[in-house]
């Protein structure tokens, strides 16, 4: 029995490190995309993952399977794809550490896997099932996807989901959203960023938005939302947190919201789940733990070869 489970994308982030001696940017090869980030965190968390996706048949998909195995994540339900490379992201951070990508998606392997290469057999073997919107925007990622998230709603396994939203890898934003909104008929637990917040229900004030995700897809028993260097919230039935961040100085934001989400995750593995004896101080113990390791990990560059341990994360809160 796993832990967790992720699909999604699994990709190449070339991420800028400096300057060539002829003024040129140079960017380093580091193993990325938001799932895989996830599970690379809770992994050194000691929580037993594995994960579901494809890569090309390339030194970058030997380099991201090889990188995962020694991060402790089981490949299992990684497939190659004879035909289709690698999907890779060139990032480009701003004077702020806050990140942009481009992506060469078109085609992908990520998008490639298709349902008769699902192990079903692995998605009903774990106790959370996680997925973000990036496999929702082609074909027959999509598809493989919806039919995952079946078997597992099915099987009683928890599903959470991170809407995470790339406005440049959906043919229009009406796509987007109704692909997005699908999403969330699904989950129990619910990552959004500010802006994903509004995007999906076309109000600013983040209370109001909050409740009105909530009143509308009863099934989302937590919602976590992630302001950034201003700090995150927790929305269940009966709590609304805030929690500020920990102020560091930002270099690379690359897997930041990966990383929160993950240590929320983590808690509430903890409590097996039970959502609803959850008590104010374990919400806002919660948030803290979740603000500590992103706030690390934007110390650093790249994702998931560096994300924190437990003990890291406790010696950093020992120094606020």
């Amino acid at each position: 029995m796993y832990d967790i489970i992720a699909l999604g994308e699994l990709l190449i982030d070339f991420t800028p490190i400096g300057k060539s001696d002829r003024g040129n940017n140079v960017f380093e090869q580091n193993p990325g995309g938001a799932p895989a980030n996830l599970l690379a965190y809770l992994s050194k968390l000691n929580t037993k993952t594995a994960f579901i996706g494809k890569v090309g048949n390339d030194s970058f998909g030997e380099f991201l399977k090889n990188t995962l195995k020694e991060k402790g994540i089981d490949t299992i339900g990684i497939k190659v794809d004879k035909d289709i490379n690698t999907t890779l992201a060139f990032v480009h951070i701003d004077e702020t550490g806050d990140r942009s990508f481009s992506f060469y998606r078109k085609p992908g392997a990520d998008i490639n896997l298709s349902i008769e290469e699902l192990d079903y057999d692995l998605i009903k073997n774990t106790k959370i099932f996680h997925f973000g919107s990036l496999s929702l925007t082609d074909s027959p990622i999509r598809e493989t996807t919806l039919k995952a998230l079946e078997i597992a709603k099915d099987n009683g396994v928890f599903i959470t989901y991170d809407p995470n939203l790339r406005t440049n890898l959906w043919n229009n934003l009406d796509e987007a959203k109704a692909m997005i909104i699908k999403g969330l008929e699904y989950a129990s637990v619910v990552k959004v960023s500010e802006e994903e917040l509004e995007f999906i229900t076309n109000e600013k004030d983040i209370k109001t938005a909050s409740a009105k995700l909530m009143r509308e897809f009863n099934n989302i028993k937590m919602l976590c939302i992630s302001l950034g260097s201003d700090g995150s919230i927790i929305k269940t039935d009966k709590y609304y947190e805030f929690v500020k961040a920990y102020k560091v100085q930002a270099i690379d934001t690359t897997g930041a919201g990966d990383t929160f989400f993950g240590g929320i995750i983590y808690k509430l593995l903890e409590s097996n789940m039970r959502i609803e004896e959850l008590s104010k101080e374990d919400i806002i113990d919660m948030l803290a733990f979740a603000n500590a390791g992103a706030a690390i990990v934007t110390t650093r560059y790249g994702s998931i070869s560096i994300m924190p341990s437990e003990e890291e994360i406790s010696e950093f809160r020992r120094l606020f």
